[in-house]
């Protein structure tokens, strides 16, 4: 597959998602099951309006996806490689933090 500019943005913008720490800590907190929004909120300690602001955004980028139940709307992530992707780059993350001690003469 020949991959053009459009290709390029389009990864790019789904990547942003991974730029903001509390969405890598509602991805993080969907990595085992699905959550309904109150759930999530409880878990990561946000108000449900900044809440909500986050998961439209990871919905909108295809990372999560919503079920409505009743009432509630559970989310979980719409495909299993993006855990893959957030562990990858918290293993390069690891690696760097350990590089840095051993420069700076820590463990």
């Amino acid at each position: 597959m020949a991959k053009t500019m459009q290709y390029y943005e389009l990864h790019a913008e789904a990547c942003k998602s991974f730029g903001h720490p509390k969405r890598l800590f509602i991805i993080d907190s969907l990595r085992k099951k699905e959550l309904t929004v109150s759930e999530l909120a409880r878990i990561t300690k946000m108000d449900i309006s900044n809440l909500s602001q986050h998961l439209n955004i990871l919905k909108e980028k295809g990372l999560l996806k919503p079920r409505r139940e009743g009432t509630s709307v559970f989310y979980s992530l719409a495909h299993p490689n993006i855990i893959q992707a957030y562990d990858l780059i918290a293993e390069v993350l690891t690696k760097r933090i350990k590089e840095n001690q051993t420069i700076l003469g820590g463990k």
